[in-house]
């Protein structure tokens, strides 16, 4: 696995970034939550071959949660939305 796989974690396929994809040409991504903007911004054009304009950063912090008397939190997570260039296109997000 190279360090690229570490920086960003998996695709965040809803209907929102689908509408998001579509109509703006940006990709949402979890990314490492140490990771910052330029390296997200290299990791994004290594892997997918694209040329990325711009990118922005959300941490989304843990949700609280019970189970029983129990109360605990979820993880905090990274969240990157990356523009790219227009006329290019990330096709292992179903785009054919």
């Amino acid at each position: 696995m190279s360090k690229y796989h570490k920086i960003i974690k998996y695709p965040s396929i809803t209907e929102k970034n689908t509408t998001l994809r579509q109509m703006q040409n940006k990709y949402v991504f979890e990314v490492d939550i140490k990771a910052n903007k330029p390296v997200i911004k290299e990791a994004v054009e290594k892997l997918f071959d694209v040329t990325v304009e711009s990118v922005n950063t959300i941490v989304v912090k843990g949700k609280k949660k019970r189970i029983g008397r129990n109360v605990g939190y979820r993880s905090d997570w990274k969240k990157a939305i990356v523009k790219v260039k227009e006329g290019q296109s990330i096709a292992r997000f179903g785009e054919v």
